[in-house]
């Protein structure tokens, strides 16, 4: 697991999953990016990278990206080193409850399916998934961070595995030492969140967070995170709200139903909305430009292209907070657009950049999808430690 010549560089942008360009000595340089993740709450511009060269000086890439920081904090980012890093583990008996077992071999095949580790204690064998959590709040994470149906197949074949009386289980190595609490990432992929929830009795499974400093070499071991099951069973269901997001690229005005015509600037619309049931399909049909025009959103929908739909799945009714939340970071609001049974300003905001590289307004999407959790977990008692 030796990491040599470690630079630190600048993040300047990602045009692809796996091309990032950073700032190095005043060069920007394309490095490789070896990890698919979706990581819009790490990757913005001018923050602190890790960079080592490539082993094969002839590559395209002449360097890969090994880590970033958030708040002043290196976290690991390749996703190869992460599976290094849980084979060390297991061999040097790092990781809290699993001390008695040793590591027999990695990268073992069982049907269709190859799972990270394949553990031993004496004449037992133990199957062990690995996974890198790189989406991070004050003190939570969650996984995956993008949709995952391998992750989901791997969930399900695990938990079959242990129903037929086979020991497996998962290992979330989370790069963020500040963490206390590991959730399945329910907005994102609630699909493969349920089947976490059903699995997880059935599983020796642990999210266990790492320190890292900038050498990149070894971790220290913060401690295994606790699972507030509670909260997963409160808010994983196909309610909520959410941020449909679309970009203009040129000014227009456009006729919003029965309001008349309004001036659109060019530029990146923030849309907030709720859906009291049927999320998934509220968010499917914003998406969509052929239907009958109902939601003003729908109106603008024909003249811009969608960017994201990213749904905050609670019980609770957050709209008109998530509405003024982003109100304080767009650099405009449309007077009176989707408020009409309200008091709220607008429910549409104007960002003259993509705000998903933005971090005030990625800040807001970690308050209202993480940060918010810690009272909740606190007035439920939503805690169950892992060991």
């Amino acid at each position: 697991m030796e990491m040599f010549s470690i630079r630190k560089g600048a993040f300047v942008d990602r045009p692809n999953r796996f091309i990032a360009h950073v700032s190095l000595d005043g060069d920007v340089v394309t490095c490789h990016m070896p990890n698919p993740g979706r990581m819009w709450e790490l990757l913005f511009p001018g923050v602190t990278v890790y960079v080592r060269p490539a082993a094969n000086p002839k590559r395209r890439t002449a360097y890969d990206v090994v880590g970033i920081e958030r708040d002043g904090v290196p976290i690991l980012l390749d996703t190869q080193y992460n599976n290094d890093t849980a084979a060390w583990l297991v061999q040097e008996h790092l990781i809290p409850g699993w001390e008695d077992w040793d590591l027999i071999r990695r990268e073992i095949t069982v049907g269709d399916s190859r799972f990270d580790l394949l553990l031993g204690r004496g004449e037992e064998r133990f199957f062990v998934e690995v996974k890198s959590c790189t989406l991070f709040s004050r003190d939570g994470a969650m996984f995956p961070d993008a949709v995952t149906e391998r992750g989901r197949k791997h969930i399900l074949e695990l938990a079959a595995m242990s129903r037929q009386g086979i020991h497996t289980g998962v290992l979330f190595l989370v790069h963020w030492n500040r963490a206390r609490w590991f959730l399945p990432d329910y907005h994102t992929d609630p699909a493969f969140a349920q089947a976490f929830y059903e699995a997880a009795p059935h599983l020796d499974w642990k999210a266990l967070a790492l320190h890292w400093d900038g050498s990149f070499s070894r971790p220290g071991v913060a401690g295994v995170l606790t699972y507030p099951q509670a909260i997963l069973e409160r808010e994983n269901h196909d309610s909520g709200d959410y941020l449909f997001i679309l970009h203009l690229a040129d000014a227009k005005d456009i006729a919003i139903g029965s309001k008349g015509e309004f001036p659109f600037p060019a530029g990146y619309y923030v849309y907030t909305g709720s859906a009291r049931k049927n999320l998934a399909a509220r968010l499917a049909r914003h998406s969509r430009k052929r239907k009958k025009m109902h939601w003003h959103i729908d109106y603008l929908r024909q003249e811009a292209d969608v960017v994201a739909a990213l749904p905050v799945r609670t019980a609770d009714d957050l709209e008109h907070d998530l509405a003024r939340a982003v109100d304080v970071v767009a650099d405009w609001h449309i007077e009176g657009f989707g408020c009409t049974d309200c008091d709220c300003p607008s429910h549409l905001f104007g960002f003259a950049e993509n705000p998903i590289h933005y971090r005030p307004f990625i800040q807001v999407v970690e308050d209202f999808r993480m940060n918010r959790l810690a009272s909740l977990m606190t007035d439920t008692g939503a805690f169950v430690k892992k060991d």
